[in-house]
């Protein structure tokens, strides 16, 4: 049996993609490219199965955070990798992929996971401090990097200073390293839901084992994915100036992929019953994408003297600020039903239509 273990799929599939990325096998045919998106997607999906591992063996609300920080540890290695290189969209790069992310989480991951779920048990209920606590932190942290530097004077545009950098930066990980003091340790019980008298077997924690051998091979996942994707982003990018859409869509097919894994275990919370975890999930991966990357990236170009943009301009501030309001009364009464999912993906239709007939 420890042998089918170590032939597993998602043992062998990380392994084959970073065989086939280093080999140099992705030569920018269509042939390689088509053999390159399916190695990633599987890779994705292979790092799903080993975070959910890690995560089933630490217990909630850590197995979220784990989740949230190897989401986060993808974008940010995507977005370095591309602003290293210079490409044409590397000034807005950072900025897109950001509120790309924050958009696809509010209104996509937890829409459709509030519409899965109340499409199946019509409501599901969680703990109402859990939602205030991550949207209290999120909309503070939004709002100091993506709005703010609009109406800075020391630098001319959507810029900030130097000296404006490393005090947002401290701000947004002071606000993000409170909240895991306060999910974690003073607070943990409004992030775990009570265990409830459930027919159904819940499966045992994993071995000591086999969560050390999924925690490799999540390492050696996230990796991957970052290079596949680095590999990719090309074909991608071809793709997007072929169909007339502005540079704004690369940043959010990016996203996707980065948020593939994060979104897939959040639905099949949902479908289980356990909306708790799936919005401990988005809102979490939404507060440390923000709250984490901008410091990184901020690091980065401080360091290399790199320029970006920060501010969005005011069709985004306005989604951003729709998005943020219904996810609010949605999750203000400890319960969801079909209407509020419904609304936040028809908001996530008008995001995306918005950014490819702008």
């Amino acid at each position: 049996m420890k042998y089918k273990q170590f032939l597993h799929w998602t043992v062998l599939v990380p392994v084959i993609a970073g065989v086939y990325y280093l080999l140099g096998f992705m030569n920018n045919t269509p042939l390689s490219n088509i053999v390159g998106g399916a190695l990633l997607f599987c890779s994705v999906m292979a790092a799903v199965h080993h975070a959910e591992v890690v995560a089933h063996k630490v217990g909630e609300p850590y197995g979220t955070v784990i989740l949230a920080i190897c989401i986060t540890i993808l974008e940010v290695g995507l977005i370095i990798s591309f602003m290293l290189s210079g490409g044409d969209g590397a000034i807005t790069y950072a900025r897109d992929t950001v509120f790309a992310a924050v958009m696809l989480i509010l209104n996509g991951i937890l829409g459709i996971c509030i519409w899965v779920g109340s499409r199946k048990y019509k409501e599901q209920f969680f703990i109402t401090n859990s939602a205030t606590t991550y949207l209290v932190a999120l909309v503070a942290i939004l709002v100091l990097t993506l709005i703010l530097p609009n109406y800075t004077s020391t630098e001319l545009g959507p810029f900030y200073s130097e000296a404006q950098l490393v005090f947002v930066s401290l701000a947004c990980l002071t606000i993000y390293g409170t909240f895991l003091m306060f999910q974690n340790v003073r607070h943990r019980n409004y992030f775990v839901e009570e265990k409830k008298n459930h027919t159904a077997h819940e499966a045992d924690p994993p071995t000591t084992r086999r969560t050390l051998l999924s925690l490799v091979l999540l390492v050696i996942g996230l990796a991957v994915v970052i290079f596949m994707a680095k590999g990719l982003s090309p074909v991608i990018e071809a793709f997007v100036d072929s169909v007339g859409a502005p540079r704004e869509l690369v940043g959010v097919i990016i996203a996707s992929m980065v948020l593939l894994p994060e979104g897939v275990a959040a639905i099949r919370a949902a479908r289980n019953n356990q909306i708790q975890s799936s919005i401990n999930l988005g809102l979490g991966s939404a507060l440390a994408s923000v709250g984490l990357t901008i410091p990184t990236i901020s690091a980065v170009c401080l360091a290399y003297d790199i320029p970006f943009v920060l501010g969005l301009d005011m069709k985004s501030i306005i989604l951003l600020a729709l998005s943020v309001f219904i996810v609010m009364l949605s999750l203000s009464r400890g319960k969801t039903n079909h209407l509020y999912g419904t609304v936040l993906l028809v908001n996530l239709a008008a995001y995306i239509f918005t950014v490819i007939v702008p």
